[in-house]
């Protein structure tokens, strides 16, 4: 089995291995690789798309708007053009020689073209100068219809990844659950005994949900801004390598502010997370024994240690918040600090006619952007320490395995003891729930096809463990239990529970119709079965009262029945099963004579020609058993039928006695 992580809501925290957890992730993933990976692809192409934008507006300026001395072509007869910035036309074209013409005294001419200064542009007419600019302005329209394309392109994929990822989410999320539900049955009951309902309602709820968060969106944004930031990086030295290493000047400041940020977020998050599942914990103690807590007054004291955990949490919630409250800031700050950087500098450099107007727009463009990433990364950071939590919790309990031993030889699937139920036996029989805490001591008796036996003594005696380990809830720690002369560690589960049905004094009822409630397969039990299982329970009057009949819908723990309408169902449920083997746990312990009337009716029919063990805290219950064991602080103290055991005077004797004095009373 693994240790556990650290992230143990009751004890003490150790330290996590992400990497590992992450590396324990990816089997989760491999069926949706594609998904993942057309995911990334388009992420990769929304990057893109992004960090095109502003390159785009520097196209816009350096080449349409205010085009640089690069740009401008050289004038006949001269090497290069001078320190003032010209705009060169074409002659040939008719609206350009009539402009050219008007305002003859601002043009210098050379054969087929004519140049202007830029700064006596201003001097023309707004009609002239959209003549002299045809080709800028249709260039900046193609400019613009680009960049609307980009836009249209940048939404179509950012709806497409998220679907994708959403899918794969989800999908992880249903395996997940499915895996986890199908752990968490399989395990014995002492598994159960240990863990609290209520964490593993929330291993299946809210832990998986997380996942869900890390395998969406921190998983697309890491990408997305991991992307960014290296593109960004890329395109800033591009544009210029001075401008670049100027912002980057401040990158170790945001480091270090980013690995304090992580260290502080990460011991108040986690400190946090075993406060809020105290809470859960406590609220959920709370709901199981609210009787118990207003029978006995104990709703204050309840609320003050209530308030405590709330109050605890509060203040980590602040902490966490003061966390984040000055980090982001920060980067914003430096953020800033950047841009100013850049103004000067970058200004200092369009100055010296050293780098274009379009350069320092979209630069100024990319160390905002650049700064953004960095921010989503610290609060993604929550994400994921969020999903790390969840995922150390989900392996842990994956790792908690406490499934009964597979048997190294089974029984061959044609081996006719398998069939029919002819005998049971327990050979010195010993079985402790704790170590050192014996509950049977060496018990031995058989059983043969069709008798009944009853288990009678008192409490603490032992009698429902004998049951527990009939249906191999448990192993016993020494001796042997054999059914049909076979080892009960070498029969299959799921077989040798197929042969046997269960009656306890607290019946279980599901949130489900009462024909689902009484047959396993519904579908498969035809009329004449129905009404047959349906007199024997003698559940006829029941099914009549319900509105919807067998199709009612019975409330979580059939709570609108009476105990004896539920354990009614539960017994019908033991005669669809057609089972060999019958265990009842003192079926009548809670119910008024009259109803025990009615219920030992469906018991007699439901142990007819079976072979029986039950458990009666009843002596009445046990007299017409064919063999009655009385247990004894673990031991078989006697054992005999009742008229037997009443000649001893022995213990059963006694117990018998004291019954009839309460009954008396």
């Amino acid at each position: 089995m693994r240790g556990d992580y650290g992230y143990i809501e009751e004890g003490l925290l150790g330290k996590p291995r992400d990497l590992g957890l992450l590396k324990r992730l990816l089997p989760l993933l491999r069926p949706y690789r594609r998904l993942l990976i057309g995911s990334v692809t388009l992420v990769l192409m929304m990057t893109l798309i992004n960090l095109t934008l502003p390159y785009l507006s520097k196209v816009a300026i350096d080449r349409y708007i205010v085009p640089v001395p690069a740009h401008t072509t050289p004038w006949p007869d001269q090497e290069m053009a001078d320190e003032r910035r010209y705009l060169t036309v074409d002659l040939r074209r008719e609206q350009v020689r009539q402009v050219v013409e008007r305002f003859d005294h601002l043009f210098e001419r050379r054969a087929a073209a004519a140049r202007i200064a830029y700064a006596d542009l201003a001097r023309l007419p707004a009609e002239d100068l959209r003549r002299l600019r045809q080709d800028q302005i249709t260039g900046l329209g193609w400019v613009v219809l680009f960049l609307l394309v980009l836009v249209v392109a940048d939404f179509a994929f950012t709806f497409l990844q998220r679907v994708i990822m959403e899918r794969a989410g989800h999908r992880v999320m249903h395996d997940l659950r499915m895996r986890l539900f199908e752990h968490i049955q399989q395990q014995r009951l002492t598994f159960f005994t240990r863990q609290p309902v209520a964490r593993l309602v929330t291993r299946m709820t809210n832990d998986v949900q997380n996942m869900h968060e890390l395998f969406t969106t921190f998983a697309s944004m890491v990408f997305r801004d991991i992307f960014m930031l290296l593109g960004i990086a890329a395109v800033l030295l591009a544009l210029n390598w001075r401008i670049a290493l100027a912002v980057f000047a401040l990158l170790p400041v945001v480091v270090w502010a980013a690995v304090r940020f992580s260290r502080r977020a990460r011991e108040v998050f986690r400190a946090l997370r075993v406060k809020v599942a105290q809470i859960n914990g406590h609220m959920a103690e709370t709901i199981e024994g609210i009787r118990t807590i207003q029978t006995f007054g104990r709703q204050e004291r309840n609320f003050a240690r209530f308030a405590d955990l709330n109050n605890e949490t509060l203040r980590l919630g602040m902490r966490e918040i003061h966390v984040f409250a000055l980090f982001m800031p920060l980067i914003e700050v430096l953020g800033l600090l950047a841009l100013a950087v850049l103004v000067l500098f970058g200004g200092l450099q369009v100055l010296d006619n050293r780098v274009s107007l379009g350069v320092l727009v979209a630069a100024l463009t990319y160390v905002r952007m650049f700064f953004r990433p960095i921010r989503d990364l610290a609060e993604n950071y929550n994400i994921l320490q969020n999903a790390m939590a969840s995922a150390e919790r989900i392996f842990s309990l994956l790792d908690t395995d406490t499934r009964l031993p597979r048997p190294a030889e089974a029984l061959d699937a044609q081996d006719p003891r398998k069939d029919r139920l002819q005998s049971i036996a327990l050979e010195r029989v010993s079985f402790a729930y704790t170590p050192g805490e014996p509950v049977l001591r060496e018990v031995s008796f058989t059983a043969q096809q069709g008798q009944t036996v009853a288990l009678v003594g008192p409490t603490g005696a032992g009698k429902t463990s004998v049951l527990n380990l009939l249906q191999r809830f448990y192993d016993p720690d020494s001796g042997r239990i054999r059914i049909n002369g076979v080892d009960l560690r070498h029969w299959d589960i799921r077989r040798l529970r197929g042969m046997t049905a269960l009656v306890t004094q607290e019946p279980v009822l599901f949130s489900a119709t009462l024909r689902e409630n009484i047959f396993a397969r519904p579908d498969q039990a035809d009329e004449a079965t129905v009404t047959r299982i349906l007199q024997a329970a003698h559940c006829e009057a029941l099914v009549q009262r319900l509105p919807l009949g067998l199709d009612t819908h019975l409330e979580k723990g059939g709570a609108s029945l009476s105990s004896g309408e539920r354990q009614l169902i539960t017994i019908a449920r033991a005669l669809a099963r057609d089972a060999q083997l019958i265990l009842l746990d003192e079926a009548t312990s809670y119910i008024d004579s009259q109803t025990e009337a009615v219920i030992h009716k469906a018991l007699h029919n439901l142990i007819a020609g079976r072979t029986c063990v039950l458990v009666a805290h009843r002596l009445s219950t046990a007299r017409s058993a064919d063999r009655i064991l009385v247990l004894h602080q673990g031991r078989v103290a006697e054992a005999g039928d009742h008229r037997q055991l009443m000649e001893r005077r022995g213990l059963y004797w006694r117990l018998h006695r004291q019954e009839e004095k309460r009954a008396a009373d």
